[in-house]
């Protein structure tokens, strides 16, 4: 895929700009917030790193391995954090799956990573091939259906009439599936590159 480079910084925007939100709910009372902000933040900035395009910064070789290893050991945090709470086994698979594209960068060629649209993930090639056919369909399948799932959720229910206090910004549930459908859709994007 030749994504322009305007939809790469576009990835790029809306992945740093949910990295900001995820951070603000670190702030959070809500402490369901909390436990998922700093993965969410981690997972948003990096795949705003990732999208950069290549024109404005190709990462040097070492960087991939660098990628994987900090997104291995979130999928280690996350595996670990599994046995308190089941939503971190989004966190699993979102850090799983950016270890393997950050795996498949450094395993591509180096002429492979020249790239017209999505810097790291124009993918450097991933539509020369790299990445195994086989986990990346899973993996958008995987995150088609939480996209869906998550957009799903996202729609109102019947409201109820009260004197509710506005919540803060850091402990809006909405805002946090909204930001989790953005970094889904993201994922989507990233992989389809490959």
């Amino acid at each position: 895929m030749h994504a322009p480079v305007s939809a790469a910084w576009l990835l790029v925007a809306l992945c740093a700009a949910t990295g900001a939100y995820c951070l603000l709910r670190l702030r959070s009372a809500v402490e369901e917030q909390r436990r998922s902000a700093g993965a969410e933040a981690l997972m948003g900035f990096g795949m705003a790193a990732m999208a950069v395009p290549a024109a404005v910064f190709t990462p040097p070789r070492w960087a991939w391995p660098v990628y994987a290893a900090v997104f291995g050991l979130a999928a280690l945090r996350a595996l670990w954090a599994v046995r308190r709470d089941r939503h971190h086994l989004h966190h699993l698979v979102g850090a799983t799956a950016m270890a393997y594209m950050a795996v498949a960068m450094a395993a591509a060629p180096p002429t492979v990573h020249h790239m017209d649209g999505m810097g790291g993930m124009e993918m450097a090639g991933m539509s020369g091939g790299a990445g195994v056919p086989l986990v990346t369909g899973a993996l958008l399948l995987y995150f088609t259906g939480y996209v869906l799932l998550t957009g799903a959720r996202l729609v109102p229910a019947a409201g109820t009439a009260g004197g509710a206090a506005p919540a803060r910004w850091g402990d809006r549930p909405e805002l946090a599936r909204a930001c989790q459908l953005s970094m889904g859709i993201g994922m989507i994007a990233m992989l389809l590159a490959m």
